[in-house]
């Protein structure tokens, strides 16, 4: 009983040592890729998402497909425009066999905070973001008031 109690022990060991491996590793590859978007370095950023993948920014017309959203960003970013994302919080959650996960994550900006979540895919060549969501948390106490602002400018 004892050695049983030891080998599961060893088991649950390694595994949660392999997966905070693998959570440090789709950090590091979320974090690169707000850093790419920082430096306003495109074609870094976008090889980072999915030919499949999807992006949906703030506002309720924004669901693009990769490449609508490489189109959309492309003359901003040769007028020098870019987003700087620091990521104060985030939560990875992971799904069977590993091949894909997903997180949410609370960012940091010039104008304040927002809220993204995210689905990543392994593919041969790495990680590859699937979906994303980029919101606006609103306290809920502010959430009536800022339906009535949105309300009035329609």
């Amino acid at each position: 009983m004892k050695n049983l109690f030891i080998i599961l022990l060893m088991i649950s060991s390694i595994s949660l040592f392999a997966q905070s491996q693998q959570e440090a590793e789709i950090n590091n590859f979320v974090d690169q890729w707000h850093k790419h978007a920082s430096k306003a370095d495109m074609e870094a950023y976008f090889e980072m998402i999915d030919k499949e993948g999807i992006y949906i920014g703030t506002d309720e017309t924004e669901i693009w497909t990769k490449t609508e959203f490489y189109e959309w960003q492309k003359p901003r970013t040769m007028d020098g425009v870019a987003w700087d994302f620091k990521a104060i919080d985030r939560n990875i959650y992971f799904g069977e066999k590993s091949s894909y996960v997903w997180f949410d994550e609370l960012l940091s900006f010039s104008g304040g905070t927002l809220r993204g979540s995210g689905v990543l895919i392994k593919r041969k060549e790495g990680w590859k973001i699937m979906h994303y969501v980029l919101s606006l948390p609103v306290p809920n106490e502010k959430f009536g008031a800022v339906m009535k602002t949105m309300k009035e400018e329609q």
